[in-house]
């Protein structure tokens, strides 16, 4: 049981969190394109 809870505090989430947002940013460019382009470039 220490050894896990050792793990989880020695992660560090602040990091995890942060590359996880920018991959989120990262994804919505190319996902706002595509559903430009297949609803035929109209808002």
């Amino acid at each position: 049981m220490d050894l896990i809870s050792n793990l989880v505090g020695n992660v560090n989430w602040e990091a995890i969190v942060q590359l996880t947002l920018v991959g989120m940013i990262m994804i919505a460019g190319p996902v706002v394109i595509f559903l430009l382009a297949f609803r035929g470039g109209d808002l």
